[in-house]
């Protein structure tokens, strides 16, 4: 069993357009989940679309430099809800009207991506996936991914097919990627 961690605001709402966010923030404990394997070299696109490495992944530093923009952070305790007596940490990295929000569970000392909200090209992606990029060029990137691949006019949605529900929305505009949503998973 592959065991790949990942986070999630523990919604079922898509997003919706340009502006509103359908963050609802419930925290878990991540702890319980737990291989003695040795972690995989690389994480999937949907794993971690912004960094590959399990290690680097764990470190807030690696996000920090992703970021092409001036960006704030800021750092929120939260009741773990599986063990009340034990306080872990949602870090939001704030870099103009974009965001990250990473869970940080105190006992397993991993970084969990939650949610990202990318609104504007300061940030890129995996696979040089990005805002503004084309439509035709986001599609062929995504082919030959292990992930399911839903097309609108307005969007193409990347989820996972097997496991724990994880969403990459490309919200389109004019043939070109608007706003890109990740929805990740943690319980």
């Amino acid at each position: 069993m592959l065991v790949q961690h990942v986070a999630s605001a523990c919604t079922t709402e898509q997003p919706q357009e340009e502006f509103e966010s359908p963050l609802n923030r419930a925290s878990g404990d991540t702890t319980s989940v737990r291989s003695n394997r040795r972690a995989p070299a690389s994480l999937t696109l949907l794993g971690n679309p912004f960094v590959a490495s399990p290690a680097k992944s764990n470190s807030l530093s690696a996000y920090f430099d992703k970021i092409q923009d001036d960006f704030w952070v800021e750092a929120d305790p939260v009741e773990n809800l599986h063990r009340p007596d034990v306080t872990d940490t949602i870090y939001t990295i704030r870099f103009g009207n974009s965001m990250l929000e990473l869970y940080a569970p105190t006992r397993s000392g991993k970084l969990l991506l939650q949610v990202a909200d990318i609104r504007n090209s300061s940030i890129t992606l995996r696979n040089n996936l990005r805002v503004g990029m084309p439509q035709e060029e986001l599609t062929a990137r995504l082919k030959g991914q292990n992930i399911r691949i839903q097309q609108s006019p307005d969007k193409i949605v990347a989820s996972t097919s097997e496991g724990a529900p994880i969403s990459l929305y490309f919200f389109l505009k004019n043939g070109k990627v608007s706003r890109i949503f990740y929805e990740g998973y943690v319980d």
